[in-house]
């Protein structure tokens, strides 16, 4: 471990901590890092992450509004109902309906697929709106506007345009709206009023009671579905499924990903009910070809309208292969392609588009000598997809593991997933008051990995440090690395720490 923090340097850290602890869990970032954990082989480029305002009245008003927002329920507490935010929209004038929509829900892999999607459509000159969630960094992050988070300003501004309906609404419901339903109004507001050709939108959670689900997407896209908040969706495939496919609407086209044969057939039986039209992963589209490429891999892909060959994809892993085979099939879907036209998009802007394609907090690289992954994994799929991902794409010779999970995930699975590839694991926790204690999670991962590589660091800055440490204890060539994951939290503020912020 290094050397003492000075006192005010320490003071500091402490202060954010505590003011963080009290805040909504997707409000929780820690906006000041060691000064030990800066050092990274340049800035990051073109990953569209933004930072807090440099203005000071801008800083504070945003902080006013997240502190608005934070006394709402959180997006942890559900009441499975659209009433309060189809009021909302009506109060708006109906401002969803104002431009088509395509709609991603599934267990993992949305954020990446929507910011895939995002792209291509940006691709083909089309205005794009991308809502997604959790935030990595900043709230902001969520409301998207031409491939660019929008501004601290227009999202102060979007929150005091609506924020005399919200009360509206508010005083006519038996509870108020929560954080997760303003935000969802404010984007679709956003997006009526930039305006934009085509929205891009993620479920927040589940799908048939999702705030989002207010859009009639012309476009459903229902990613691998497995097993995650199983106290709030169903504890089998089957009975999640149910829920996720009420976002397939009349007369829409279903993007299918390859699903356990349950799931896939409560989505079937939907689709028939809505007379929707089903394009099936692995049937009428899917990943043909891939190899590991220097910073990413090379995929050809079958469409619904044919291949498309040298497609270079800069992210990591076989799931992204399949992100991005569902991206495709969603654009393509949203063109007519498959039904109305049979033919490929222009190769050309397909691969440029692929190419520009950034997914922070999903196998990032962030730092050098020793390289330090992030990986928002934060369940037993995404975590055993991380672990395939890292093995594959990156020739460690001794993989740290940092760790700070949510208490109310399966923890062990996450543990167990990651078992055969971390030589050692840091256990540590982030600034949500959601996050495990660190000496349960410590307990567990003694269980999972035994005592001897098993260590705990309540701080995440020490946490980082000590698997840096650890990694540099093979020597500067060795070729050891750091893996961070557990939660999105966790690893947005490792970011900030590692001064990706």
């Amino acid at each position: 471990m290094s050397e003492e923090r000075p006192q005010n340097e320490s003071d500091e850290f402490e202060e954010i901590v505590e003011a963080e602890t009290d805040r909504d869990p997707d409000l929780a970032v820690i906006e000041a890092g060691s000064r030990t954990l800066r050092a990274q082989s340049g800035p990051p480029q073109g990953d569209g992450m933004p930072s807090r305002p440099a203005d000071p009245e801008v800083d504070r008003a945003l902080r006013e509004v997240e502190g608005e927002l934070a006394k709402r329920w959180p997006e942890t507490k559900l009441d499975p109902s659209l009433v309060r935010i189809e009021s909302l929209m009506d109060i708006l004038g109906s401002p969803q309906r104002a431009y088509p929509s395509i709609h991603i829900t599934g267990t993992n892999g949305k954020t990446s697929t929507a910011r895939m999607v995002e792209s291509l459509l940006g691709a083909f000159e089309l205005r794009t709106g991308r809502y997604t969630s959790p935030h990595v960094q900043s709230i902001t992050e969520r409301i998207s506007l031409d491939g660019a988070p929008i501004s601290a300003e227009r999202f102060i501004e979007t929150y005091q345009d609506v924020q005399p309906y919200i009360e509206m609404v508010d005083a006519q419901q038996e509870h108020r709206l929560s954080f997760f339903e303003v935000l969802t109004g404010m984007a679709y507001a956003a997006f009526a009023d930039a305006p934009v050709d085509i929205a891009v939108v993620e479920v927040g959670m589940g799908g048939s009671w999702d705030a989002t689900n207010v859009v009639d997407a012309g476009v459903a896209v229902i990613m691998p579905i497995s097993l995650d908040h199983t106290d709030r969706l169903g504890t089998t495939p089957e009975q999640i499924a149910t829920e996720k496919a009420g976002i397939v609407k009349q007369d829409a086209t279903v993007v299918l990903a390859q699903q356990p044969v349950e799931a896939a057939s409560v989505v079937l039986k939907r689709a028939v009910e809505v007379d929707a039209t089903v394009a099936r992963e692995g049937m009428e589209f899917g990943v043909l070809s891939r190899e590991v490429a220097v910073g990413g891999q090379l995929l050809t892909l079958r469409g619904l309208g044919g291949e498309y060959p040298d497609v270079f994809l800069p992210l990591h892993g076989a799931h992204q292969a399949h992100n991005a085979a569902m991206a495709l099939a969603a654009v393509e879907a949203f063109f007519g392609i498959g039904s109305q036209h049979a033919r490929t998009l222009d190769m050309d802007t397909i691969r440029s588009a692929f190419a520009s394609v950034t997914s922070p907090g999903r196998m990032e690289v962030v730092r050098r000598s020793p390289t330090v992954v992030l990986d928002a994994a934060h369940n037993p799929a995404g975590a055993r997809a991380a672990a395939e991902a890292v093995t594959e794409s990156f020739d460690f010779s001794r993989l740290i593991g940092v760790v700070g999970a949510s208490a109310d995930k399966d923890v062990r699975g996450v543990l167990e997933a990651f078992e055969p590839i971390f030589a050692e694991v840091v256990v540590t926790r982030n600034s949500s008051h959601r996050s495990m204690d660190p000496d349960e999670l410590a307990a567990i991962a003694v269980e999972v990995f035994g005592s001897d590589r098993v260590q705990v660091e309540p701080r995440l800055d020490d946490a980082l440090e000590e698997a840096i440490t650890l990694a540099e204890e093979e020597g500067e060539y060795a070729g050891a690395g750091v893996l961070v994951t557990g939660s999105v939290i966790t690893v947005g503020e490792a970011r900030l720490l590692l001064g990706r912020g």
